[in-house]
């Protein structure tokens, strides 16, 4: 149901236009960046994050990439929604809100502490479980278009 409602929404204000397309400035696009970050990383670590942006864009086709804090690539939705970090030894996949989601499947295994955020640690050779991260991410994203109750 979730996925149905994302997949009809229109293109989200201040989305890229035409994929690729180089911003005003001449400087490259946010889309741009992560497409040189994921080739410049050339390992599984790359071959992961573009694994990840490809399942965050199937879930929710309108989101909005950005390219922030020298080299973070995060992605929005009715506000932020997650980061995509890089390091040696794991790609981390941050949510903004995910301490308010549901991980039935137990995916979130890292900064598990923090009232507010909740991220998921990929190491070289696991298997990413698509489908109950699709359902993190489609939540997450959901999370953030919920009305707020008046007063709060």
């Amino acid at each position: 149901m979730l996925a149905e409602y994302f997949a009809e929404r229109p293109a989200g204000k201040g989305q890229q236009g035409e994929e690729g397309a180089m911003e005003m400035t001449g400087e490259p696009s946010p889309a741009q960046r992560i497409d040189a970050r994921i080739a410049e990383l050339g390992d599984w670590r790359g071959e992961t994050l573009a694994r990840l942006r490809a399942l965050i864009k199937q879930a929710i086709p309108d989101v909005v990439e950005e390219w922030k804090w020298r080299g973070v690539p995060v992605w929005y939705h009715g506000g932020m929604l997650f980061t995509g970090e890089t390091y040696k030894n794991a790609v981390k996949m941050t949510f903004a809100k995910g301490a308010a989601l549901d991980d039935p499947a137990g995916l979130f295994n890292s900064s598990l502490d923090g009232n507010t955020r909740r991220a998921i640690d990929f190491h070289e050779g696991e298997a990413i479980d698509e489908a109950a991260l699709t359902a993190l991410i489609l939540g997450a994203a959901a999370l953030n278009v919920q009305k707020k109750p008046r007063g709060a």
